[in-house]
């Protein structure tokens, strides 16, 4: 389903700024749009460098501190993404695009995107568990670690018992 939306988006989105762009050169003329759309570039490429600056010194900060914390993260993606929107010429991928990078919008975006992500996580954690039902080894840890203060020292079921050489020293241990 995704795939499809972003095909229909790819077709659809050049297509509404192109009817977006006739509408309003219809309105006001073809330079004054022309114009308009030179003036939100430079607005829009000053406001991506001073928001993302902002966006990655925070988020440097807080790798540099070694807590990671969401909120920088997502507007440092968010930032980019709207920069990149900013960067295609027409009135509505401007639009998009400075509603991710300005400060007072982008909190609403990245908490609707982040309750979208959960939902999606949720939906697929669901059908992963059909898909895969726990079962009696469920949990079973490989490397010997438990899921509590209890440890598996060999995993269940037949073992086999073998010899490693080392071509290095020659040397060979017993398993």
């Amino acid at each position: 389903m995704l795939p499809l939306l972003i095909l229909l988006a790819f077709l659809a989105v050049p297509a509404l700024e192109i009817f977006v762009l006739i509408l309003v050169g219809g309105a006001i003329g073809v330079w004054p749009v022309i114009g308009l759309l030179a003036a939100e570039t430079v607005l829009g490429a000053w406001l991506v460098r001073r928001e993302g600056r902002r966006a990655f010194g925070a988020l440097h900060d807080t790798v540099r501190t070694g807590v990671l914390q969401d909120r920088e993260l997502g507007d440092a993606a968010l930032v980019m993404a709207g920069g990149m929107l900013l960067l295609f010429p027409g009135f509505v991928t401007d639009a998009v695009g400075l509603v991710l990078v300005l400060p007072f919008t982008r909190p609403l975006v990245r908490r609707a995107l982040s309750a979208f992500a959960a939902r999606r996580l949720r939906a697929a954690e669901e059908r992963a568990a059909t898909v895969f039902p726990p079962g009696p080894g469920a949990g079973f840890d490989p490397f010997g670690r438990g899921p509590g203060p209890e440890r598996v020292e060999t995993p269940p079921g037949p073992v086999v018992r073998g010899e490693v050489i080392r071509e290095d020293d020659d040397t060979a241990s017993r398993a």
